[in-house]
């Protein structure tokens, strides 16, 4: 069932100025959903934000509430969607994005990938909207071909525990690409790779928000196999400014959106546990199946079309980070 929650009197867009563009945003308050919501907001648009909840918090979104610009609606986005009025934008970002979280959830994310991402074009296309799908660089699954560019398709288990998370994305690219060429619809996809900053959860098993809850506490740091596995780290308000460019683009097929500065997951325990005063055990555990050995994002085509790069190296995000996983740590 859908529960609307009015924040503003602009929730339909009967009040809008002219001119205001309104922007849904599905999983809008998740951890990029979120920022998202910030970014729209102080761009002037009007937020639609729409989630369910279930590894979303309000906590991310509450001092929004309140906003002339911003809007909440509680809403499976697998069930129909209805909004009332106009809607210029449609960011779909609705989906458990962390392994702990789909590894716990994997029917209501393989719903979400394939029901939630029809039922948010549907919309899309209803509304005349622009669509842009959340997708990521678990589509290239455990890579054979390193960095990983656009035109690489991929070496993905389906059937596989992380098959859930991988063939979701899989399968919305593949719909959203179908709605952009049988019903002109004006898509984005966006692949992202690893992302961080602030409102990611402690719990959310993904290795730096980990990293930070063990160091923290003075626990060991936990890395999986030898932890030569490599990732490449991108600060969140990064990310967003690509989103932004990607969405005012002409582009409708994959951009891949990341840092590619790469490094091995030893190397992040070992600089977190520097960063947050040291003098931590490193324990190796069994890696996880199907668990990519390599993930390097090939942005040239970022460079090329979006004029867009990463600004924030990973020392400097992790020291504005830091407070922030601190204070919940403790």
């Amino acid at each position: 069932m859908t529960e609307r929650v009015r924040t503003t009197r602009g929730s339909d867009d009967r009040r809008l100025a002219p001119g205001v563009e309104r922007t849904l945003i599905t999983g809008g308050a998740g951890f990029l959903g979120s920022h998202l919501c910030d970014f729209f907001v102080e761009k002037g648009h009007h937020v639609v934000c729409m989630d369910n909840l279930i590894t979303g918090s309000m906590d991310n979104v509450a001092h929004l509430f309140g906003n002339e610009g911003f809007s909440f609606i509680k809403h499976d986005v697998t069930e129909y969607i209805y909004v009332e009025g106009r809607v210029d934008n449609i960011l779909h970002f609705a989906s458990p994005a962390s392994p702990i979280d789909y590894l716990r959830l994997p029917i209501q994310t393989l719903k979400v990938g394939s029901l939630g991402t029809h039922k948010a074009l549907g919309l899309a296309k209803a509304k005349g909207a622009k669509f842009l799908l959340a997708s990521t660089s678990e589509c290239y699954g455990d890579p054979l071909v390193h960095p990983q560019s656009e035109d690489y398709r991929g070496n993905v288990n389906p059937i596989g525990p992380r098959g859930v998370y991988d063939e979701a994305k899989r399968f919305a690219e593949a719909m959203t690409m179908a709605y952009h060429r049988y019903h002109g619809l004006d898509t984005r996809i966006a692949r992202i790779f690893n992302t961080y900053g602030t409102r990611m959860r402690l719990d959310d098993g993904r290795a730096l928000p980990t990293f930070m809850r063990q160091a923290l506490r003075g626990e060991d740091l936990t890395v999986f196999g030898d932890g030569r596995q490599t990732r490449s780290f991108c600060y969140v308000d990064d990310l967003v400014e690509g989103l932004w460019r990607l969405l005012n683009s002409g582009e409708v097929e994959p951009v891949n959106l990341g840092n590619p500065q790469e490094m091995t997951v030893l190397s992040l325990a070992e600089k977190v546990a520097g960063l947050c005063g040291g003098g931590k055990e490193i324990v190796f555990k069994d890696l996880p199946v199907d668990d990519p050995k390599v993930r390097q994002p090939d942005i040239s085509k970022a460079r090329r079309i979006l004029g867009w790069e990463p600004k924030v190296g990973l020392d400097e995000g992790l020291r504005r980070v830091f407070a922030y996983f601190k204070e919940r740590a403790s």
